[in-house]
């Protein structure tokens, strides 16, 4: 639970049939990771119904009866309280900081098609490299001082949201999230003939980069083939690595592993929006 595997365990005491079939109401412990609070609420629920009629129907079987067969003691880890802003403000800048990323990429990239900055820099002494990492470093800049503010005024502060794990830690994989980030909004802004056909590509991305990154929906409810392929978002690393190193106040050695494919999937998808982008400036000129 600690690496965020699992969300519910249950532990079942020693000696548990022979309490039961004696009427001792013995204690069945479930632990719930509460920091996805929607999941965990629906999931406390129906784990409390099965266990409950699993064990009535056991003891009717053995001519036992009982009204409470098992008492359930709920335990839970990460969010005590059960407050769901802990959950929603995190996952709100986490959501933001890939939608506010491609749009000011791209938006940059059409902005200077449109007025025709582009052809300016074209007769610079500039590779197609330099222009694109001017992008992404200007927008990924004012992105990083956006989320520290939110993070550090909003959640902590208004919110009172505690920041279990290491803040410079996160704030890592946030930049290593942005070269996916900008990348996506370079390639947008690239296939994109004008701003109108950009702000609808960005409408069918974000959503779909959303549902499946599991900050909205959990990933265990989506069919599982389509589980296989979230593993080549970096969106759903960029959740996992978050709520770990947050919620859990996880290191680096529990998030290592989604570093690693936040930053091979990212690094590639930008060399391929890098070449476009090239591409198009050479179509260009």
């Amino acid at each position: 639970m600690d690496r965020g595997r699992f969300m519910f365990v249950i532990v079942i005491p020693d000696r548990f049939e022979r309490d039961l079939r004696a009427g001792r109401s013995p204690a069945i412990q479930v632990n719930i990771d509460a920091t996805a609070m929607q999941q965990a609420g629906i999931g406390a629920g129906y784990i409390r119904n099965i266990i409950g009629d699993r064990v009535a129907s056991f003891l009717k079987r053995s001519d036992v009866a009982t009204p409470q067969p098992v008492q359930l003691v709920v335990r839970k880890l990460f969010n005590p309280n059960g407050i769901s802003a802990w959950f929603k403000s995190v996952v709100a800048i986490i959501n933001q900081i890939t939608l506010l990323t491609v749009v000011l990429t791209g938006a940059a990239v059409i902005r200077e098609r449109e007025h025709g900055t582009l052809e300016h820099l074209l007769v610079m002494p500039l590779t197609a490299l330099e222009i694109a990492m001017a992008k992404v470093w200007a927008n990924s800049l004012v992105i990083l001082i956006a989320t520290g503010a939110s993070l550090l005024l909003i959640v902590q502060m208004a919110l009172q949201v505690p920041f279990a794990g290491s803040v410079g830690l996160w704030f890592f994989g946030v930049v290593l999230y942005l070269f996916f980030a900008t990348a996506l909004g370079i390639f947008l802004g690239t296939v994109s003939r004008s701003m109108a056909q950009f702000a609808l590509l960005i409408i069918l991305v974000s959503v779909v980069l959303m549902l499946l990154s599991g900050g909205t929906t959990p990933v265990e409810s989506q069919p599982r083939w389509l589980q296989y392929l979230t593993y080549l978002l970096p969106a759903r690393h960029f959740v996992a690595f978050s709520q770990v190193i947050i919620y859990r106040g996880g290191g680096l050695r529990a998030v290592w592993t989604q570093f690693l494919m936040v930053s091979a999937v990212g690094l590639g998808f930008f060399v391929y929006s890098l070449a476009l982008f090239r591409k198009s400036i050479a179509v260009t000129k």
